[in-house]
């Protein structure tokens, strides 16, 4: 017979029939696997924790029957003649497990008790605790008899067998959990293959950029609430999405009007249309829409940055009271120019430490839409105050049209009220607000929109007096 040569050792795939996985690697088993180690990790905790309990509540029983034990037989030897007392109660005690000592005089009828329990005893006091008695920790209660001074009992009850009585009667229920656990998560594993795999096929619909997506929500309840949540983000994206597109729309729409006045002022001054005694008033149109358009195109740029680590802040001390007078100064023109009372209800000195940049930014945005919207002759209200302990308030109010109790919960979203409000009122590029709620969250702040009682919109900043204080405090 031809000599046989080294045989080559094939590593074994794992798989079942048909080149399926093996099932130890399917979601089922490992759940089952995980759902078993739980039970088991489970039940030793429960047992940790439960067998001290257990054997303290024993011992806390025992204590108290050997205690009820030590005043009956208390009463019966006081009761009874002397030998016919002794030996009933001490035969009656001895078949419960209870050893019994008489004292007379501060001795006790035989050896064995600490000379810590028969001066107790001979001073006329109870006993109550644990000691040594024949090498073996007892549980001992003593009493006092009447018929003389250093005269009394004391019962004794051993300690020992106590943890294995108490775990005779949990390893049933122990392992009675186990199984049960074992059981119940093998049910549960196979029951949630099914959810589980048809949200894995949803998630991978959603990110190839299937928006329509629904999974149909199956019991138990994590499964429902894993398809709610599937079902939330598909149509959050949905939305947030939307939202995207008629944002680019909106800006879109807000970049080309400045950019087709520049450009058709400079096609007239390109021909010739404009002479020379219109140039300077077309340039300070030029100028105007030109402003305009550096002003959303910082707007789009300060959004886009105010969630980027290097977002500048000049943290300093500012007093809030000044620099809102300095913008009220600021402002004074434009709304005497559009006829407007612009009012500061400015408390005590209020200093925080925060980017006094940042903050007249935020008023400024603040202001400029109340200036838009504000009909002559309304109120406009600046005011600045503490908010309890750490905190100062800035609050910009009108009496403008205001907004309506829906507009409040997405009065920040970038665009949303452009959205609702631009064949009804004059409105902006839709940035403002979402710009502000952006400083103020960079600043460690907050900010609300509301209802004035001046009849239009109020807008709180809640600022931290020390934000570095916030922080660790949060």
């Amino acid at each position: 017979m031809p000599e046989e040569g080294p045989t080559l050792a094939l590593p074994v795939l794992r798989t079942g029939p048909a080149g399926r996985p093996s099932p130890l690697r399917t979601l089922t088993a490992r759940a089952v696997l995980v759902t078993c180690l739980a039970a088991l990790i489970s039940v030793l905790v429960t047992a940790l924790v439960a067998f001290p309990l257990a054997v303290r509540t024993v011992n806390g029983n025992a204590r108290t029957d050997l205690a009820e034990r030590a005043d009956l037989a208390a009463g019966i030897v006081s009761t009874r003649p002397r030998a016919v007392g002794e030996e009933l109660i001490a035969q009656a005690l001895r078949e419960q497990g209870v050893d019994l000592f008489f004292i007379r005089n501060g001795r006790a009828d035989r050896p064995g008790l600490p000379p810590r329990v028969l001066n107790q005893i001979a001073g006329g006091s109870q006993v109550t605790g644990t000691a040594r008695v024949g090498g073996a920790t007892v549980m001992v209660e003593g009493r006092i008899l009447p018929s003389g001074a250093g005269n009394g009992i004391v019962l004794t009850r051993p300690v020992t067998g106590v943890g294995a009585a108490v775990l005779s009667r949990l390893w049933l229920a122990l392992l009675a959990g186990l199984l049960a656990g074992a059981v119940a998560g093998t049910l549960l594993a196979r029951r949630l293959a099914r959810p589980i795999r048809n949200a894995a096929a949803a998630a991978a619909r959603l990110s190839a950029g299937d928006r329509s997506v629904r999974v149909a929500p199956e019991p138990p309840v994590e499964a429902e609430n894993l398809a709610h949540a599937l079902n939330g983000l598909a149509a959050a994206l949905a939305t947030s999405e939307e939202r995207q597109r008629d944002f680019l729309l909106s800006v879109s729409h807000e970049l080309r009007t400045p950019l087709t006045t520049l450009k058709g002022y400079a096609e007239a001054l390109a021909d010739g249309v404009i002479g020379p005694e219109g140039a300077q008033r077309a340039g300070a149109t030029m100028l105007a829409e030109a402003g305009h358009l550096d002003r959303l195109v910082a707007d789009l740029l300060a959004l886009a940055r105010l969630e980027a680590a290097d977002f500048p802040l000049s943290v300093l001390a500012v007093d809030l009271g000044g620099l809102m007078r300095d913008a009220a100064e600021a402002w004074g023109a434009r709304c005497a120019g559009a006829g407007l009372v612009l009012r500061t209800e400015l408390s005590v000195p209020v200093v925080v430490l925060t980017d006094p940049g940042r903050i007249r930014q935020v008023v400024d945005g603040l202001l400029e839409n109340a200036l838009r919207v504000v009909p002559a002759g309304a109120p406009l209200v600046l005011l600045v105050s503490p908010a309890g302990p750490g905190y100062a308030v800035v609050e910009v109010r009108d009496g403008g049209p205001g907004l309506r109790d829906e507009d409040l919960p997405v009065a920040f979203e970038r665009g949303a009220l452009y959205e609702r409000y631009r064949g009804e009122r004059a409105v902006g590029s839709g940035l403002g607000l979402a710009l502000a709620a952006g400083l103020v969250r960079r600043l460690g702040g907050t900010i609300e929109a509301g209802h004035s009682p001046e009849g239009g919109a109020r807008f709180t900043v809640r600022l931290p007096i020390n934000p570095y204080q916030a922080r660790t405090r949060g």
